[in-house]
Order: structure tokens, then sequence, then C-alpha cells
């Protein structure tokens, strides 16, 4: 069959494929290239498939009764494609900005409109009468075929089209492979609207020389630059600087003052600015730990540094030590552009101070102006202002005012953009007036470490003034209340939402601090709602602090005065702090109910609003310290009202340590009897999960006589139907309060929840729960039975399992089918003889021996059988054919891992250890990584059915101990789909079972940033992404209030790492869904009257 005589079916497939390529090609920039050239690929298809055809018709040329229908086809042909260009352009109108989506199109509206000409002849010169034909034919044999010609010329088109893909792709190819052979050279980003001065050449030729210092200080008045100025030269370092540059910004947030002069909080937060820099230039792999000991880092820098040349940016540092903790570093070329405002740096002897004035700024405050007021030079004004003699002179608007602002480039971006769009010349004439005036009634820094030119910082401050007066008056008042926050670290945008929520509407809070980022008052992140000032912004706000206290915490209304002070305590200056917990200790008085409602409300928000979980321990600690002596006093002598929200800030703040210091004293005080009368007449189901949750921590943490009540006292029955596959956002709360239960009561606590329908419930959920909810069902239903025998009345059913996959079925399956045994070998055979066959070098025999082997190993819970099998040299043999067998032989390979899984499974933490003695985990996950896709799933799912069996924790130790993480990490950016996807499966299982240690060290190997950098090109499903939150759904080492924190954590290294890629979209719209699925249980918004209904 000819190609030319594909049925019209197959072309209108093809056709499909090109149109779906076309579309996954339209996607978002950077990525759009390459999917434009798989685009064009399905379209070669598509013309190759003609140029067959116009071979089949040139063939038939001879023919003139069988050229007609083949030049129909062709037709047909060239239609298709016409339509399919004209479908797709009109769907992706607004994406044809692109160009290299742009060009493909034309690409082949060139082609349609060079072929349909040449067609129509064709079909004129074949549609003639016989008569004609023959004359045709007798001057064809004088003049030249003229069908002939055309069909040349059609060809001849095609392939220029083709050749012309093949050049392109042949392109690509090119510069990918030279691409893959040119280093990395980090650069520096530079500050938009600040531009290059001569100051900035200066600074590189001092860093080309040769002999020249190591460290080059930066110095000036603060806001004059320095900061804008260092990114200029770092965004285009010196060619000598093979590795490039790279910024790492340090603030007074690293400094001993910041830390109270606390040495261990002060390494800490260094050791943090480091593992950011190692994560910056890729040196990953040693890093056990970020917030590890600051000396090991250190090694780690100069093992990162080793043979390199780059110019590193220490921009904002305010101690000494910093700087000298890497000039101690060796054997590297590396050159440090340091800017500061602390004369204590200045002293370092090995740098060479460069220092920022005002003639170095003056040449380019300019620009600066037109670039912050959105002007041109022609549309400024010209003002008349009094000159010598005091005689009226015409001048430049923009002259006048970088005079009086002193050229500062913070005061002058301030002013700019003040006067955005601004060309009437009696309002630059009043800034100018202004600006005098305000610098003259501006009060002076409060403190300052450098801060040579007080006339000058009282101009920056008028220009502060001057901004504000230009603001709406709510934007002025929400910029005096940020004097109580301490702007050392970032402060995440719901606080500052919170501050306003006592001040004005909260509905119009975006255009509010709108106005303050356009201000430059403000300064907001791209990819997170974190906000932050610059420091003289902070300094001119410091001299704001006891103003903005008084109308904040003294003069406001108690119940505003009560929602404010949790999030001074977190997010206050130090001494702002100190009078938020004397109030809020006063506001926890049980005698005024409504003052203490708000302010535990407030508490869970404030606590909900922590950047990571390490912040999120800290404010815990600081909420602990304060709630737990007055929980007694709260649950005991408190209304229903305030013991309900008492008991939502117990849940979402109090740990393990907490309730066992806590909780013991509650059982002489009535509290059960309490709590659970609360519960029997509560209708709400968020008060019910947490005044169970509360029950069911002091059955944990109490005596036996406290368990029994609590047991008693718990609805089983209400509780229930929050367990039905619709009640969803309640589920994590449920299975919470039934592993506690269970911990406290076992088999008691399991008899009454069965005989209440509990585990009715739960096996609905097997049926048609999510996949988390699935999870925690399976974990509960095996607790069931462990503790209270088998499946009561057959309610789990193998029909249940049936619908699970296999890792869940090999939980529970034993429970269902315990009474059912796997045939033994017809020949009776010895565990000696099987041994000794499993030693021979034979293939056909090993094998053999290792499927009679598994009855035995599946008995090896009975201890005889066990130590049996341990003191055999199975597990040496098995380890060794892992390690040495030939990978062709993947059945005996795979039959070994499999016969491991079971042991693991059967023998339980005594089998995992000797495991660990035969390093038989390291060859697991080299075999994962071989290039056979059954040898890689049979390796996984042997790791994995080891890791969720009894001894799974020793695996995960030795797997982050070992560093075997770091191999399993690097093997999600594998070629290969398959290594990509075992990898993904097996590190999502170990997000599952590992505690907030795992958690960490898994954010600092960027495991987040690669499964979403992975999804760009997978299709932006979100898949991957939505696995890794599961995960931690799944886990049992967090707390509510901790996973609520970490999925904010995911959730913002997701954007930053998708962010202008392809598919950026829908994956954050994937992990959206999945974060609010069943979020909806969290703090709730400010204001009074957000308790539940009684």
């Amino acid at each position: 069959m000819e190609l030319f005589d594909l049925p019209r079916r197959d072309v209108s497939n093809a056709t499909n494929s090109f149109e779906h390529n076309f579309i996954t090609g339209a996607g978002a920039a950077p990525d759009v290239a390459m999917d434009a050239l798989q685009a064009v690929s399905s379209a070669t298809q598509i013309v190759s498939c003609m140029v067959g055809a116009v071979v089949a018709l040139e063939q038939a040329s001879s023919d003139l009764d069988e050229a007609p229908k083949r030049i129909k086809s062709l037709e047909e042909l060239v239609c298709d494609l016409e339509n399919l260009s004209r479908r797709i352009k009109q769907k992706h109108v607004y994406k044809l900005h692109n160009p290299q989506l742009h060009c493909q199109i034309q690409s082949l509206n060139a082609l349609v409109e060079r072929l349909h000409p040449n067609i129509t002849k064709a079909r004129r010169i074949v549609s003639r009468n016989k008569f004609k034909n023959f004359t045709k034919i007798v001057w064809s044999s004088m003049a030249g075929d003229s069908l002939g010609k055309l069909v040349n010329t059609i060809r001849g088109d095609l392939e220029w089209w083709l050749e012309s893909q093949r050049l392109v792709q042949n392109v690509e190819n090119a510069i990918e492979s030279t691409a893959k052979d040119v280093a990395v050279r980090l650069r520096v980003k530079t500050e938009p609207g600040y531009p290059i001065c001569s100051k900035c050449n200066f600074i590189r030729n001092l860093l080309q020389q040769e002999g020249s210092h190591r460290v080059i200080l930066l110095v000036g008045l603060s806001g004059i630059g320095k900061s804008c100025m260092a990114r200029q030269v770092a965004s285009d370092p010196p060619a000598k600087f093979a590795g490039g540059a790279v910024e790492l910004g340090f603030g007074q947030w690293c400094s001993r003052a910041a830390c109270i002069g606390n040495k261990i909080e002060y390494e800490k937060r260094l050791a943090r600015k480091f593992c950011k820099f190692l994560v910056q230039i890729g040196f990953l792999k040693k890093i056990k730990d970020e917030t590890g000991d600051l000396d090991y880092i250190c090694c780690s820098l100069q093992e990162a540094l080793y043979g390199k040349s780059m110019l590193i940016l220490l921009d904002d540092v305010w101690e000494q030590d910093i700087i000298q903790r890497f000039t101690k570093l060796y054997d590297n070329d590396c050159k440090y552009l340091v800017t500061t405002i602390n004369e204590a740096v200045y002293e370092i002897t090995e740098a060479e101070n460069v220092e920022l004035g005002k003639d170095d700024i003056k040449e380019i405050s300019k620009a600066i102006l037109l670039y912050h007021s959105l002007l041109n030079e022609e549309e400024l004004p010209m003002v008349w202002l009094y000159g010598y003699q005091d005689l009226l002179v015409s001048q430049s608007a923009a002259e006048s005012l970088l005079e009086r602002c002193g050229h500062h480039p913070l005061t002058v971006a301030v002013m700019g953009k003040a006067l955005r769009k601004e060309t009437r010349a009696e309002k630059w004439e009043k800034a100018i007036t202004n600006l005098s005036t305000y610098a003259t009634c501006a009060p002076g820094p409060v403190s300052y470490v450098n801060e040579k030119e007080a006339e000058n910082t009282l101009t920056i401050f008028g220009s502060f003034e001057f901004s504000l007066e230009a603001m709406p008056a709510d934007s002025r008042k929400l910029f005096m209340a940020l004097a109580v926050l301490s702007w050392a670290e970032r402060v995440p945008e719901v606080c500052l939402e919170a501050i306003w929520s006592v001040l004005g509407q909260e509905n119009i809070f975006p255009l509010i601090v709108s106005k303050l980022v356009e201000g430059s008052l403000l300064m907001k992140t791209d990819t997170d709602s974190l906000y932050q000032v610059h420091d003289m912004v902070s300094l001119y706000l410091d001299g704001k602090k006891n103003d903005s206290i008084l109308f904040l915490v003294n003069e406001s209304r108690v119940e505003e005065s009560a929602f404010i002070c949790p999030w001074l305590l977190i997010f206050g200056k130090e001494s702002v702090k100190r009078i938020a917990e004397q109030k809020i200790k006063i506001f926890l008085n049980v005698l005024e109910e409504k003052q203490a409602i708000t302010t535990l409300e407030a508490i869970i928000q404030a606590l909900m609003a922590s950047k990571s979980i390490s912040e999120f321990e800290a404010s815990r600690a600081s909420f602990v310290h304060i709630l737990g002596a007055r929980i007694e006093d709260l649950i005991s002598y408190g209304s229903q009202s305030l013991i309900a929200v008492s008991a939502e800030a117990i849940t979402n703040i109090f740990n393990r340590n907490d309730y066992c210091n806590y909780f013991p004293p509650l059982e002489s005080t009535g509290a059960v009897d309490k709590l659970a009368s609360i519960l029997g007449n509560c209708e709400d189901p968020k008060i019910q999960t947490n005044i169970s949750t509360v029950l069911a921590k002091l059955a944990e943490f109490g005596s036996i006589a406290t368990i029994d009540k609590v047991i008693q006292s718990i609805p089983f029955i209400q509780l229930a139907d929050l367990l039905s596959p619709e009640a969803e956002e309640w589920h994590e709360s449920m299975f919470m309060i039934l592993t506690s239960l269970i911990k406290a009561g076992k088999s008691k606590a399991v008899e009454r929840m069965i005989a209440c329908e509990i585990e009715k419930n739960l096996i609905k959920l097997l049926e048609n729960g999510t996949e988390v909810a699935q999870h925690n069902a399976i974990v509960i239903l095996k607790a069931f039975y462990e503790q209270g025998g088998h499946p009561t009345n057959g309610s789990l059913q193998l029909a249940n399992l049936n619908l699970l996959p296999w890792q869940a079925r090999l939980r529970l399956e034993r429970f269902v089918l315990s009474d059912q045994n796997v045939a033994h070998s017809p020949r009776p055979q010895t565990f000696e003889d099987l041994i000794h066959k499993a030693l021979d070098s034979n293939y056909k025999q090993g094998l053999e021996a290792m499927q009679d082997l598994i009855p035995i190993v599946e008995k090896a819970g009975d201890p005889k059988i066990r130590d049996m099998i341990l003191n055999s040299p199975l597990i040496q043999r098995l380890c060794d054919l892992l390690q040495y067998g030939n990978s062709q032989q993947k059945s005996l390979k795979s039959e070994c891992a499999f016969l491991l899984m079971k042991l693991a499974i059967s023998g339980g933490e005594p089998c995992i250890t000797k495991y660990l003695q035969y390093d038989i985990i390291p060859e697991l996950v080299k075999m994962m990584q071989n290039t056979i896709s059954e040898l890689q799933d049979a390796a996984y799912t042997a790791l994995h059915q080891i890791l969720f069996g009894s001894g799974g924790v020793l695996v995960l130790h030795h797997i982050f101990q070992t560093g075997l993480i770091e191999k399993l990490v690097h093997s999600i950016d594998s070629k290969s789909k398959k290594t990509r996807e075992v990898h993904v499966h097996c590190l999502l299982d170990m997000i599952e079972l590992g505690n907030k240690a795992c958690l960490e060290r898994m954010f600092s190997l960027q495991v987040v940033e690669k499964l979403a950098k992975l999804e760009t090109v997978n299709g932006g499903s979100g898949e991957t992404v939505v696995g890794f939150l599961k995960g931690m759904d799944k886990c049992k080492y967090f707390s509510i209030a901790e996973r609520k924190v970490l999925k904010q954590q995911v959730v913002r290294k997701v954007r930053a790492a998708v962010k202008g890629r392809k598919f950026e979209a829908q994956i954050l719209a994937a992990v959206a869904t999945c974060v609010s699925e069943g979020s909806t249980r969290g703090a709730s918004s400010s204001g009074s009257g957000r308790n539940g209904k009684l």
C-alpha cells in the first residue's frame, strides 16, 4: 500500500496530533520554543505524507485517468493544513506575541499559499476531455510534460519546507550541545531605575587589579545607593571571575544586637544565611542541616569555594566576623564586595574602603528622579526661586529639588514618586518648600551607628514626611502604626492586615498598602506576600514607636487591643513584645470573657502566620509560656464559648511536652466532666473536634481512671458522622483523636469505637475517601485489629481490599486472609536444602530455591523461624546477588528483591538490622537507577515495603545519615522517565514517614523546587507537588497547625520555582486546590464573634 493511499482517518489523526502539539506548544515563555519545535515535528509527518502523495502523482502523470484522484487527495491534504492553521490562530490569538509560535504559523501559511496555485494548474490540466488529453500527450512528447513540471514545483516547495524545519532543529541541537559545555556564570540582578555611574567603573578597575585587596568596602550614608551600586557592578562582573557573581544579604537581623547578645541564636542565623549562599551557588550535597553547627557549615563553605573564582556581594553587613569568616577561606580566587553602615566593619585591615559621597551620586540623581516621576526632561517644569540678593530667577524644577535633596538617591526616589506624572510648576515649588519645612521640623534619629551628617538624615526624614502628606490619610495612619513592628526580618502581609483591621475598613487594605509601596516607604517581595523597609525608613519609624503604641494598644478599644497584642508579641520590637506579653496575660483573665476569646483567636491567627517551621516553633513557645499557666483556670472556670476557643488554641499550640507538663493537673479539677458536658450539647463540628482532641490528650497523658472516664464520656456515635466521605475537612482531626484514644485506652477504646460503628465509617472511607483519608483509615483499622483482634462481624471483606492499591492491601490483608496459607512446594525440602540450592551458581536452581523459600520467609514472624533465617547465609547471599548479579538475569535479581521485601514484612526490625549490616539498602537504591524497568520497579517495591514495615524508621535514618538521600534527590533530574518516577515515589514515601528534621533536610536539598520544575516539563498537572503535600498530610509527626505552616512554606517554594515558566498557572492552581482541601478549620478572620455555635 502506497503512502499516498493512506485512509482519510489516518490523515485526520495526523492533523489532530499536530493541532494538539500546537496547543501544548503555545504555552508561556521560556519553554514555548521547545514546544514549538515539537509541533513542527508533528507537522513534518503531515508534509512527509504530502511528499509521498506528490511522488504518487508523478507516477500517475502518464496515466491521466488516475491523476485526478491523486490531485483531489492532495487538495484535501492542503485544505487540512489550511484549516488547521486557521483554527490554531483563532484559538491562540492572545499568544501570537511569542515570536517562534507566530513564525511557525506563518511558515505553514506560506507553504499553503505556494501550493494552491500549482495544484489548481494541475487540476486544470487533468480535467480536459479525452481528445484534449490525447493532444496533451502528443504535445508533451515535443515540448515537455507541463504536469510533470508542476509536480516538481510542488515537490520542491514541500521539500523546501521540510528542509527549513530540519535546519531549525539542527541549529537548536548545535546550540544545546554548545551550551552543555559552557560553564555556568552567575549574575546579580540590578536595581531598576539606578543608572551606572563612574564609581561603578572605578570599583570594577579595583576588582581587576592584580594584588589588590580581597575585600572592597563600599561605605556611605544610609540610602545613598551602596547596595544599588554594588548590584550594578555584580550584574556585569569582570571577566576574571569565571564563576560570575552572587549576592548574599544580611541586614540587622543577622547581628548580635538583634539577637540581644544571644551567641547561639546569632550563630544559628548566620548558619542559615551561609546555607542560603551554598544553595545559591549549587553546593547542596554536603549540607546536612540548614540550622546545623556554624563551624561545620564554614567548612562546607571552604569546600564549596575551593578553586572557584567569583565576585561575592555581601550586602548590609553589621558584624565584622561575617567578613572574616569569608576571608579565612583559602585556595580560591574570590573577591568580596561589601556594603555596610557599621563603623566597626571599617576596621578590617585586609579591606579597601571606597566611599560613596554626594559628588558620586550627583551625576545619576536626575536620572533617578526621571525614572520615579515617570517624566522626561522636556516635561519637567521651570520654577521661580529667590537667588542672589533675593532676586527671582528661573530654574529647572528638577535641579532645584535635587539640590534640596542633596542628590540623595533614596530621598530623590521618594520625592519622585510623590510627584509622579506631575508637570505643574506650582506643585514642584510646593514640594521644594515643604521639603525644607519638613526637614527643619523632622525629629532626629533615635539611634544610629554611622550617621555623621545629621542634616542629610533630616532631609531624608523630611522626604518621608512630604511623601506621607501627599498620601491618603488612611495610608499615613497605617504607616505610623507600623512603627511597633521589628523590621529586622520581613513581615507577612497578614500581620499588616491585622494591624489595619483595628484602624479602618478591612476591604480597602490592598489599596492602602499599595500606596505605601508606590511611595517607596514599603517594599514587597515579588513571589511572597512579605514586606520589608529600607533601614532609613526603619530608623524613621523608631522615632514613631511610642506614638504607635499609644494609639494601637493604650488608647484603642479593649477588644482591638486584645486582638492586636498577640501579633505584636510575635512581630513587634523587643520593647513592644514586653508590653504585649503583659497585656495578653491581663486579657486572658476569665472574668473578662470577651477579651479572652478575642485574644485566643488572635493567638491562633498570629501563630498561623509563621513563615517557616522554625519560626512557628519560636512563636509557639512564646504563647505556651503565657497560655500554659492559665489553662486550668480557662477550662475550670470559663464559659462554654471561652472553653471552646481555649480548646482550639490548645490543639494548635501544644505539643507532646506541653501536654505532659500542663494536662495532669487538670484531672483533679473536673475538666473531663465539663468538657464532656459541652461536647454532648454541641452541634458545631469545629467545636466537637477541638473539645474531643483535648479530651483525647487528657486520656493519653492521664491516669487509668481518667482514660476510662474519657472513653465513656466521648459520644462516638455523634463523632462517627465526621468520618463520612463528605466531611473531609474534619478527617484530620478525627484521625488524631482516634489515634490518641487507641494509644491510651487500647482494647477498651477499640471495643467502644467498634460498637459505635466507627469501623464501618472507616471502611466507607476505604471505598470512597480521598487518598489521604484512605491512608489514615488504613492506619486506624490496622490499630483496631491489632488491639481488638480480627475484623468484627466480617466488616472488612476481601472486596474492600480489592479497591485499594497493592501497598495498602499488604497492610490489611493478613487480618482478612489470616486463615489462608501459601501452598508449599510439591517436593518437601528442608530449609538447609533450599539454602544450599540458593548458594549454587546455577541460575535456574537459584531461582527455584528462592521461590520455594517464600512460604518459609512468610513465617518469619515466628521467633524460631526468624532466628533460623538470620543465622543462615541467606541474607548475605541475597545481598551478593543484588550487588554482583548479572543485570541480564533480571528475574533472579527481581526475585531477590521480592524475597527481601517478604522477609522484612514478616521478620520486622531484627531482619532490617541485618539488612543494614550487609548494606542492602544502598544496593536497592542502586538498583532503582538501573536501565531496566522491571528491576527498578522491583527495587522500589521492596524499599517501599521495608520503609513502611516494622523497623522502617531505622532504614529512613540510615538513608539520611549515609547521604543516600542526596543520590535519591539527584536522580529526580535523570533523563530516564522511569528513573525519575521511582525516585520521586520513594521521596514521597519518606515525606510521609519522616519527622521535622527529615522535612527540613528535604527543603535544604530543594526537593520542592525540583519537583515543581519537573512539573513544568511533564505537562503541569501538579501531581508530584501535590503528592508532596499529601505526604505531609499522611505524616503522623506533625500537628494540624504545623502542617498548615509547612504547606504555606511549600506553596512559597513552588511559586518561586515555577514563576515565568510553562504551566505556571496550572501548577499553582493544583497546589492551591490541594492546600485548600480540608483546611477550612483554620483560624478565622479577625474580630469578635468568631466562636462557633454551641
